[in-house]
């Protein structure tokens, strides 16, 4: 009987797996897909225009179509699909997820503020690996030389330059090849001006809608996907048995290696436009943090991959009976009774295809500025329900004015072609390149096994690389021209960032002379919260004492805050809090780690201040109850860290109340004695009204009077409270960074005016910690680097 309800509860289980698989499969279609399944609508013009132009024969068309074929075959199935989706970082994909897996199995991060902490987060290691660090010759090499950490990451940047080049160039060709369909030399064609005019309408419309989210865009239409794809797939058949079906003997590879005895130097450089069929296959492994591996591979084994052979079988089939259909094959190839519906979904189908890229821009962009490498921008959450949906309006808008630049100044997708592919090929070689050191130093395989996969892959992408890079001058100068110039921007905002760093490390406050001030640091305490940001996850910043020797006065508690990225996609909210004692307990300083993945996105807490006290509260009863058990409760704590639990006072020996004035208005500063300050908060909260600092949550914490709490910890404890009722202040460097004077030409140019001009241009740092200005004061400082 329990084995026969044990097999029924295995099979619903088995159900609805196969249920919520099916349907992340459906959904891949308007995210991940729209790219790769617009392909057919360029793949042949490209790849017979130039010096195959005089090879238009039936042998060529085979061998042509028997490439793609393999192609297909080979890269997007085997490498991608078999082993690629494997190397998941908590579900996350993509170029980063590959670096953030190498940096915590192996000291290659460059990011200077890591703490032992961070690797006790539960997202930190994939269920099931090995945690012992497997050390070999290999592994203490890479670490030991920091110049190869450095071009590690550099040539991780360098292939998310090439993503961005991807958010530029895959609209482009996909909106225009959709829209050049309009150009059929039937009656009723039009110019290619109004082609390039309609193209840039459609562009303008794509980037516009990009605020409202991925999601809402490109679910909507993945049933347009799914249809594009079955009809060419259908259109693809006709034509294979319309016009030749023999076309099937070319799914053997023996008509690859007679293309090239046929073609030979032109046929290896035809290749820069065979690697088109494979575009937006990176889509695969880049989105799966909206999806599942099972899903991905679902969609592409059983509707991709067989409609896209039938469709490029079905043109091949076409072209070898009517050569001089080239420069539109596809629109060509269609029955003339489905000309425009066909159209219609393929205009439809390439507007999805470019959202899916753009998508992964912002992200890409977004994972660059959680690792110091790009200015601060502003990140917008679009979506409640799925996590790590953004929009990013800065780069939303430049890659508009960069299409339509693009679109306008080369208005010819085969130019276009030639540097889309030069940008997809050099994403998949970077991937294949951290996949082989994933799975030496993650999956911890012989390094043979990483060599094969190495040398078999990367011969087969470096073929490719070479024919596209030969197209340099003939429109693959511009992804390369892209690329260089948000590198340019990466590294210096890097370095300069970095640089601001080790002068803090290198300037911090000795502990010994805050010991020598004695408790009230030789300064005036003064009621509330001073809440000191900074970088630094140990000491205390250089901004403090340069503060209290301009203005010898401080709150009577204080808090360093540091907000900082950790090497995971995202960091669990009951994890996200590190609190810490500074000092002896009477000097009533704590710090505070606030930790983020590089998929996370910082949001404006509303309850923020209420956390941190919260936080606090509880680790000052969290290290007392250590003290009792160990017998001393004057030992001194300093340095240690403890991961805090914040959406209750659950443990705090607090309790919390919702607070209103009595003339029925919230006090948002927080009950303070002074009138002016009060009629100052009154005027702001009525110029505030309705914004998210009016909306805040106001509550009272008042000690417990049920709990049995330490005296000592009771007194700290209302020191908190009364600190926290008289106001709480942000306080925050306004640094200005320059080089020294004895600092070499290059080093002065970076620092002086490229650095200096990226952060003047840049989001603040108080925006993007969403402080409330009310309270906010700012520290100039200026750092020589």
């Amino acid at each position: 009987m329990d084995e026969e309800i044990g097999a029924a509860s295995r099979q619903g289980q088995w159900k609805t797996y196969c249920k919520t698989v099916s349907l992340l499969a459906f959904q891949s279609f308007g995210v991940v897909y729209g790219d790769l399944s617009t392909s057919p609508l360029y793949v042949y013009k490209s790849a017979l225009s130039g010096r195959l132009d005089s090879y238009r024969d039936e042998a060529t068309i085979f061998g042509l179509f028997s490439l793609i074929f393999w192609t297909l075959t080979l890269l997007p199935l085997l490498k991608y699909v078999l082993i690629v989706l494997s190397a998941d970082d908590n579900g996350e994909g993509g170029t980063f997820a590959l670096y953030s897996l190498l940096c915590r199995h192996a000291k290659f991060s460059l990011l200077p503020n890591q703490q032992a902490a961070d690797e006790e987060l539960s997202t930190y290691y994939h269920p099931g690996v090995n945690r012992t660090a497997v050390s070999s010759p290999f592994k203490k090499f890479l670490e030991k030389h920091r110049k190869l950490r450095t071009c590690l990451l550099l040539f991780v940047l360098f292939g998310a330059c090439m993503v961005i080049g991807d958010g530029v160039l895959t609209p482009t060709i996909s909106v225009l090849s959709a829209v050049s369909g309009l150009q059929d030399p039937a009656p009723g064609g039009i110019p290619d001006g109004w082609v390039v005019f309609i193209a840039c309408v459609v562009l303008v419309g794509l980037f516009s809608l990009q605020h409202r989210g991925t999601h809402k865009v490109a679910f909507m239409f993945a049933p347009i996907v799914v249809i594009w794809l079955l009809s060419i797939g259908a259109i693809g058949l006709y034509n294979i048995i319309t016009w030749n079906p023999r076309i099937c003997r070319a799914l053997s590879p023996h008509y690859v290696i007679r293309f090239f005895k046929i073609t030979g130097k032109d046929g290896w450089l035809s290749l820069g436009g065979v690697l088109l069929a494979m575009t937006g296959t990176e889509a695969m492994f880049a989105d799966l943090g909206h999806f599942s591996a099972a899903s991905i591979r679902l969609a592409f084994v059983g509707v991709i991959y067989p409609c896209l052979v039938l469709q490029y079988m079905g043109q091949a089939a076409f072209l070898s009976r009517n050569m001089s259909a080239v420069e539109d094959s596809f629109y060509q190839s269609v029955p003339r009774p489905i000309f425009w519906p066909v159209f219609v979904i393929a205009t439809l189908a390439a507007v999805v295809g470019s959202q899916s890229i753009i998508s992964a821009t912002f992200s890409i962009v977004k994972q660059c500025l959680a690792l110091g490498c790009f200015p601060r921008v502003k990140v917008v959450h679009t979506s409640r329900w799925i996590h790590g949906q953004i929009y990013i309006p800065e780069i939303n808008w430049i890659l508009m004015v960069l299409c339509l630049a693009v679109t306008l100044g080369f208005h010819d997708t085969t130019v276009i072609g030639n540097a889309y592919g030069l940008a997809c090929i050099t994403v998949m070689f970077v991937t294949t390149w951290l996949m082989a050191l994933v799975i030496i130093f993650v999956w911890q395989k012989n390094i043979l096994l990483a060599l094969s996969f190495l040398v078999f892959f990367g011969s087969v992408e470096a073929v490719y690389l070479s024919a596209a890079v030969i197209k340099v001058p003939q429109g693959g100068w511009a992804p390369i021209a892209l690329a260089l110039v948000f590198m340019f921007v990466m590294y210096v905002w890097h370095y300069g960032t970095r640089r601001k760093y080790m002068f803090d490390l290198q300037n911090k406050v000795s502990m010994k002379w805050i010991l020598t001030l004695g408790p009230s640091l030789g300064i005036m305490r003064v009621p509330g919260i001073g809440l000191i940001y900074t970088e630094l996850v140990t000491g205390v910043p250089a901004i403090f004492s340069h503060f209290v020797t301009n203005l010898p006065a401080f709150h009577q508690v204080l808090v360093f805050v540091c907000v900082k990225s950790v090497p995971v996609p995202y960091v669990p909210a009951d994890e996200r809090y590190l609190i810490g004692r500074i000092g002896p307990r009477e000097y009533r300083m704590y710090r505070c780690i606030v930790r983020y993945g590089y998929k996370d996105v910082q949001k404006d807490d509303e309850n923020f201040e209420n956390h941190l006290v919260m936080s606090i509260a509880r680790f000052i009863q969290m290290e007392a109850e250590e003290a009792a058990s160990s017998g001393s409760y004057e030992s001194s704590t300093e340095g240690r860290m403890a991961v805090v639990h914040t959406t209750d006072a659950a443990g705090t020996g607090l309790v919390v109340r919702d607070s209103v004035d009595a003339a029925g208005t919230s006090s948002l500063t927080r009950s303070s004695k002074s009138e002016t300050l009060r009629s100052l908060q009154s005027m702001y909260e009525q110029e505030s009204a309705g914004s998210a600092v009016s909306r805040r949550r106001r509550v009272r914490f008042q000690i417990s009077e049920e709990e049995r709490i330490n005296p000592q910890v009771r007194d700290e404890l209302s020191d908190l409270l009364q600190a926290k009722e008289a106001g709480v202040a942000y306080v925050i460097g306004h640094s200005y960074v320059k080089a020294r004077k004895n600092a070499n030409f290059l080093k002065t140019f970076a620092i002086n005016y490229a650095y200096s001009f990226l952060r003047k241009n840049c989001r603040g740092p108080s925006v993007t910690l969403h402080i409330p200005h009310i309270s906010l004061i700012e520290v100039g400082m200026i750092y020589y680097v």
